[in-house]
């Protein structure tokens, strides 16, 4: 009995044992898997992108988000900057100029009657992006400004230099002569989803730095005319004058996008609850290329592209959805040597299917002068693959949306009036002196074509199709139409777009 029993309790002193071993070796993976977690607000290296974020539990957040913001806050920058202001001739009032008013005030409004000029002063924010003094913030900070100051959060102050600026994506870089200065990582914006909480930190109406939180509100939105090119963030976190510049980081303290507009209901200026940001993707390219070359230079196709509606797909028969259509071609752009003509849809650019032409023109516009692209065109019911190599943008120039591309349901070509397109009205129109069709004398404002955005002066080149020439051209085509939809080729200073105007 007694050898029985030592036996079991052998047997049960090697189980524990084992047990023992396995649960230290558990413990210890389990020991170095905490070890390795970030810990928030803790200093990481300057411009890197992070990468594959692990997700944050709010639990970590028990007493507030201080451990993102605090280490954040030192990286944006207070800035103020003026310029002189010169107000033109003739803005005074004439009795300044009176010799009786002069004798009793002399020439305190100015020589001559003429006001002297003024320093206008602005506020803004920016996000310090190298410790040796390189700072990103939107160029209508400082859009025109003769000084620049920059002031840290320990109150130092900086006479700043601009780099660089690119007024059609609101981006500007400035520098300043210090050393060791605190920076933000850049974070990954493209990661960012609707819904994920954001801090946008800046300094509105110049009260002095101040963080607010929200949360993604959308992503990619463009067509709102803000900026010539753009892709913003949108966001519910308060973003108010002066916070124009300023960082928008993540729940990691990353920097995913800068501050730089708000839609504000009248005008008020106020927070509304619908801010904007311009992506770090779309930024950090940019401020690259400022650094290197002291310029944006984009890569250009040389069409003006418009939103391919249901109504003028259906004008055309395009069935397949998606594609961006191209309203008209440059001359001797990289598109017209390819081949490529108006009333071409754009369904894929290197195997990317198209549907929107503001994204179209984002993505050409990141790519080098100098690139080779092949696009995917439908013409005529056919797929067609055409390769080109981009040109570089010119200053004055850029893959735009056509005029007049939002149609209606409401009606047809009632209300409105044309007349021969001559020699003199071409030249006073801006247009080429070869151009044909009949121009619009007038638009009724309540008839269904001006709401389709046909306007005074618009120069109708095809209907459904048929050239213009004249206007009995146009008649004979607009009564052809009969009881349809009518497809019309509009030429609006010199660039052309179809629009759609509906049938009763």
């Amino acid at each position: 009995m007694e050898s029985s029993t030592v036996k079991i309790r052998r047997w049960v002193a090697a189980v524990v044992v084992l047990v023992a071993f396995a649960g230290g070796a558990l413990l210890s993976q389990g020991f170095r898997d905490w070890a390795g977690h970030t810990v928030f607000g803790s200093p990481r290296s300057p411009i890197t992108v992070a990468q594959n974020a692990l997700p944050v539990s709010l639990g970590n957040f028990a007493n507030g988000f201080s451990a993102v913001i605090k280490p954040a806050l030192p990286a944006v920058v207070n800035i103020r900057t003026s310029k002189i202001v010169k107000p033109q001739a003739g803005q005074m009032n004439p009795m300044f100029n009176d010799p009786m008013f002069r004798q009793f005030f002399g020439d305190q409004f100015g020589q001559g009657g003429q006001p002297h000029a003024e320093r206008e002063q602005a506020l803004g924010s920016g996000v310090i992006i190298t410790p040796d003094g390189t700072i990103l913030t939107n160029n209508h900070v400082i859009d025109g400004a003769t000084d620049i100051k920059v002031q840290l959060n320990d109150k130092r102050e900086f006479t700043a230099k601009l780099i660089g600026a690119d007024a059609k994506s609101d981006i500007a870089v400035l520098k300043i002569e210090a050393k060791e200065l605190p920076t933000l990582p850049i974070g990954d914006s493209a990661q960012l989803n609707v819904g994920d909480l954001i801090f946008a930190i800046g300094d509105p109406f110049g009260i002095g730095e101040t963080a607010t939180m929200g949360i993604v509100s959308a992503t990619g939105r463009t067509g709102l005319g803000i900026e010539s090119y753009e892709n913003f963030i949108q966001t519910d976190a308060a973003i108010n004058p002066g916070n124009s510049g300023g960082a928008m980081i993540d729940i990691h303290g990353n920097l995913v996008g800068i501050n730089t507009a708000i839609l504000s209901h009248g005008g008020s200026g106020g927070n509304e609850g619908v801010g904007f940001a311009i992506p770090m993707s779309m930024a950090k390219p940019i401020m690259d290329q400022i650094l290197s070359h002291g310029k944006v230079v984009r890569g250009y196709l040389g069409v003006h592209i418009q939103e391919l509606t249901p109504e003028i797909a259906k004008a055309f028969n395009f069935n397949q959805g998606g594609g961006v259509l191209i309203g008209d071609v440059s001359p001797d752009g990289p598109s017209a040597k390819a081949g490529l003509k108006k009333g071409d849809v754009i369904v894929k650019l290197d195997g990317t299917a198209e549907t929107d032409p503001n994204t179209l023109r984002n993505t050409i516009a990141a790519m080098a002068p100098g690139t080779n692209v092949k696009l995917q065109i439908w013409r005529d019911g056919k797929i067609q693959d055409y390769n080109m190599t981009l040109g570089e943008l010119p200053p004055d120039k850029g893959e735009v949306e056509g005029p007049g591309d939002n149609s209606t349901n409401n009606g047809g070509l009632e209300g409105v009036s044309v007349q021969p397109l001559t020699a003199d009205l071409a030249q006073q129109l801006n247009l080429n002196p070869n151009t044909k069709g009949v121009v619009v004398s007038s638009v009724d404002e309540a008839s269904p074509a001006a709401a389709a955005g046909l306007s005074r002066g618009d120069v109708i080149q095809e209907v459904n199709h048929k050239p213009v020439t004249s206007v009995s051209d146009y008649r004979q085509a607009v009564a052809a139409a009969g009881n349809q939809p009518v497809l019309l080729l509009v030429n609006h200073g010199g660039i052309t777009a179809y629009i759609v105007v509906e049938a009763h």
